[in-house]
């Protein structure tokens, strides 16, 4: 575990904002990085800057630690919630449309593709649409069919002087150690007038301060909570103008929600379970909006 000062201001002035759950420094199992792992509750130390107000894990995992884990991670159980977030995705790109104009061919970069869901959707709508994933199996599941991701980070060799009209960060901000310097590359690799799409998590939501330390997104996994003030804040930082923000529902299957509500009280998970699973009903999906994720489209200003 190593200390880390704030990734906004750079300052090292903060408070506990909630203790850590767990009080050995071993690095999480694996599984705990998977996107659909339902461990809530289990998180590091998480911290709120005094100067600035942004939300972190702090002391934390080395950062190589943190791009093994993603790099080694398998998680089948996304797979099967294809079709809710296929959903979901579709009714995100028809919005940040509103600001990017169609695809007709432009250029799109996924950041974190995962298994390419969103990136065969935005090539459903005319984009010539890449990702990147360090996940070894979700880009083999790409692969197999045909969607173009590419194994590694932004840094990947195959990025090199390629450059987008648009860039995509869905649920991905939260898990980087280092994201003001991702939000650079960005950036460069934005087209002038180019549009980022960023969605993650509201930790300043009604919901989560209502929820308290039983927020089901305190994670292991998560290292950056921001708020809409302070993602504001790290994207104008990098060189972009918030053009929206705002809250966005999703798509999700009731036997995953029955799933996700397991993490939390499994009594009443496995008994949704049983009860959606005797109604057939486990693959139906339906729209959900607590108010506690947040999209923001931010356009390169210069």
């Amino acid at each position: 575990m190593r200390s880390v000062t704030c990734n906004l201001c750079g300052g090292d002035d903060w408070f506990v904002r909630y203790a850590a759950t767990d009080q050995t420094d071993r690095r999480p199992e694996v599984s705990a990085f998977r996107c659909t792992h339902a461990g809530y509750g289990s998180h590091a130390q998480i911290v709120q800057c005094h100067i600035c107000g942004h939300v972190y894990a702090n002391p934390r995992w080395e950062e190589g630690e943190l791009l093994d884990a993603y790099s080694s991670v398998e998680d089948d159980r996304y797979v099967l919630e294809r079709a809710g977030r296929e959903r979901t995705f579709a009714k995100h790109l028809k919005k940040l449309e509103k600001y990017t104009g169609a695809g007709k061919g432009r250029h799109l970069l996924d950041v974190g593709a995962y298994i390419g869901v969103f990136v065969e959707v935005a090539q459903s709508f005319g984009w010539k649409a890449i990702g990147v994933e360090p996940s070894h199996w979700a880009v083999e599941i790409a692969k197999s069919r045909q969607i173009p991701v590419i194994e590694g980070t932004l840094s990947a060799r195959e990025l090199e002087g390629e450059y987008f009209e648009v860039i995509t960060l869905w649920d991905v901000i939260e898990h980087l150690d280092n994201p003001s310097a991702e939000l650079g590359k960005i950036y460069t690799m934005l087209k002038p007038g180019g549009i980022l799409a960023v969605h993650t998590m509201d930790i300043n939501s009604l919901t989560a301060k209502v929820m308290g330390s039983r927020w089901p997104w305190l994670m292991d996994m998560h290292i950056h909570y921001f708020g809409r003030r302070t993602l504001v804040k790290m994207l104008e930082k990098n060189g972009f103008e918030v053009v929206w923000i705002g809250a966005q529902s999703r798509y999700l299957s009731l036997g995953y929600i029955a799933s996700r509500i397991a993490g939390i009280s499994q009594p009443v998970g496995r008994f949704l379970t049983w009860l959606i699973g005797k109604l057939g009903a486990a693959e139906a999906t339906i729209p959900l909006n607590f108010g506690d994720l947040m999209t923001a489209f931010a356009r390169r200003s210069s």
